[in-house]
């Protein structure tokens, strides 16, 4: 870890996300107590908890592998945290019970591990975790096992139950699309470093850094300088085509690498006029590629660049590879990083 500094608000859903290796595992391991820290310190409340040992630290880690006990029934791993903190068995079995309720597993108390689906396991592991009643939730990539159908479910009862509980949550994951589908916040890491943490919506339309740009899904990362300023636009000259950005910072000769989002970029058809304050681009179809509703195409601008386009509903029979074409995008939707 690198000088990471965090605050999770109470209630929030806040997801660790990075590229394998990056620290977030073991940010959350720190937290949990499975790892020691060499400076600084982790509170919960204003209360430091980085000097108690794990099982006085009130968290509930569901792991990526479930780490369910096979010599246990479903009611006994869902209790052993409970026995473990000494609770009377009269409470033991309706908090059992009541947790069970929660993840939709009413009546499988008795049942083996073995004769549970891996979702079904994965709602076990939760249970087992929500039972101690935790003040944070720690969540390892508890998805990473499931078959995407089954991810995409489980991830939505996951965010669900945190909502309705309105429990803290924090959220291990290297996939891209969870993170941004279940979060209130995301911190992205990058070799033991927050790259950027923000909000979904702003950390995918307005990346901090090209690193985040790249990682958040398919992009256009292009690089070039700023030509001039045209009132409340600034040109981006990219070899030999300019593009548009709103506002900016930068002054003219300065390099810097931009980003536009290929969902960003509309096809403007023959006679038609692109959305008022919209700039165009005229570039080349090299390649179209149609995965249902939608169409992803490879463009290339006047000097060979290649510029990807993301259409949604869009028939194929009107997008012909060595076509010519307009494009139209909105300069608000275009990224730039000073370049280092």
């Amino acid at each position: 870890m690198r000088d990471v500094s965090l605050e999770i608000r109470d209630g929030e859903f806040f997801t660790l996300l990075g590229p394998s290796g990056c620290g977030k595992t073991t940010l959350l391991r720190m937290i949990a107590g499975f790892c020691n820290i060499d400076a600084g310190a982790i509170s919960f409340s204003g209360k430091r908890i980085d000097t108690l040992p794990a099982h006085r630290r009130n968290t509930g880690m569901v792991f990526q592998n479930y780490a369910i006990f096979p010599n246990f029934t479903v009611g006994g791993n869902v209790a052993y945290g409970l026995r473990a903190r000494k609770v009377p068995p009269a409470q033991i079995a309706q908090r059992v019970a009541d947790a069970l309720k929660l993840v939709h597993l009413d009546g499988y108390g008795e049942r083996w591990p073995h004769q549970l689906s891996g979702g079904q396991l994965q709602r076990v592991a939760i249970a087992r975790a929500l039972v101690i009643e935790p003040a944070v939730l720690l969540l390892d990539e508890p998805l990473s096992n499931l078959d995407a159908r089954l991810r995409v479910e489980m991830r939505g009862e996951i965010r669900q139950l945190q909502q309705s509980l309105g429990i803290t949550a924090i959220y291990v994951t290297h996939d891209q699309e969870e993170a941004l589908a279940i979060s209130d916040r995301i911190a992205v890491m990058r070799a033991g470093a927050l790259e950027q943490v923000d909000k979904p919506d702003t950390i995918y339309r307005y990346s901090g850094t090209p690193f985040v740009a790249e990682f958040m899904g398919i992009t256009n990362l292009l690089l070039g300088s700023i030509a001039r300023r045209e009132g409340a636009h600034v040109v981006l000259q990219a070899g030999a085509t300019e593009f548009h950005m709103e506002g900016g910072t930068a002054q003219a000769g300065e390099a810097i690498t931009f980003c536009v989002r290929p969902e960003a970029l509309r096809v403007i058809a023959t006679g038609e006029s692109a959305p008022a304050g919209w700039a165009t681009l005229a570039v080349t179809i090299a390649r179209v590629e149609l995965l249902g509703a939608l169409t992803r195409m490879e463009t290339r601008l006047a000097d060979g660049a290649l510029l990807r386009v993301a259409l949604l509903d869009q028939p194929v029979e009107q997008l012909a590879a060595g076509s010519a074409l307009t494009l139209a995008y909105d300069p608000r939707r275009v990224t730039a990083f000073k370049t280092a």
